[in-house]
């Protein structure tokens, strides 16, 4: 059966003046309007399609890809509003609804919002809440330290920045783990910092330190070694410039540096490093 609100493979079982009709299983035939066929487009042929209900709630297929399916999280703007709640921007024709009831403040128009997708059974209608505690697990029950994790930020409290883990899953993200500037909706690579006894996940940018550092060695002799031998990024060099390369902070790098400089693997001179 194809899932509403998510991306289907689906054959088309018919065509019409309308469009093409696929086969959505127990759904029955679902549209792909006229102005998403192409003429290639053959009965029995299989496409990946998105099915969702239009403005009249009718079933429909799209070649169209929206910004995320049900399930997932997504950060997006706010383009309307009326009695039934906000409606954002999700990139299909037809708007995403959070109900008034599934927002955790009063949305505002032009404002964006990291939101959950999620399907009403009852009505089979797609809708999304900013409501994340509702809809995402706050403890963790796959994660381990250490574990790399992708993570979406969507808030800020009196300890840091709050993030998305992985789509499923919602930690902590502490003010002395971030080492540079952070925004809602932006979506970065981190880590498990710790498992709390209560169970909630503690995030960091960066590896703990001991294995952080034995990866960061890596990734400057490779670099290096792409660069005849030679780096213009020293422990001179600006956080930012650091960041950019290897995605870590500048005390970190300049440990490492550090490192292989004890090894003598690399000279480190005043605007450059070498290979040795």
């Amino acid at each position: 059966m194809a899932d509403i609100g998510r991306y289907n493979t689906l054959a088309i079982t018919r065509r019409a003046d309308i469009g093409v009709y696929v086969d959505g299983g127990e759904l029955g035939e679902i549209l792909l309007p006229r102005r998403y066929v192409t003429d290639g487009m053959q009965t029995g042929q299989r496409l990946e399609l998105f099915i969702y209900s239009d403005s009249e709630d009718r079933l429909v297929a799209t070649t169209l890809k929206p910004r995320a399916q049900v399930g997932e999280c997504a950060y997006l703007k706010v383009v309307g509003s009326s009695r039934f709640g906000a409606f954002l921007d999700w990139g299909l024709p037809k708007d995403l609804l959070v109900p008034h009831g599934e927002q955790q403040k009063p949305m505002q128009k032009g404002y964006s919002y990291t939101v959950y997708i999620y399907l009403d059974t009852a009505t089979r209608r797609i809708a999304a809440s900013s409501r994340l505690e509702k809809w995402l697990s706050l403890e963790a029950d796959r994660f381990k330290p250490g574990q790399a994790v992708d993570l979406l930020i969507y808030g800020k409290s009196d300890l840091g920045f709050k993030a998305v883990v992985d789509g499923s899953h919602l930690g902590q993200l502490y003010d002395n783990e971030t080492f540079r500037p952070l925004h809602y909706g932006e979506r970065v690579q981190g880590y498990i910092r710790q498992i709390r006894d209560d169970g909630r996940i503690d995030l960091a940018l960066q590896l703990p330190t001991g294995s952080q550092r034995r990866q960061l060695t890596d990734a400057i002799i490779e670099h290096l070694q792409q660069n005849q031998g030679v780096s213009g990024l020293t422990d001179k060099s600006l956080p930012d410039e650091i960041y950019r390369t290897f995605g870590v902070s500048k005390a970190n790098y300049k440990r490492a540096l550090g490192q292989l400089y004890r090894q003598r693997r690399i000279r480190i001179d005043k605007s450059r490093i070498t290979l040795l």
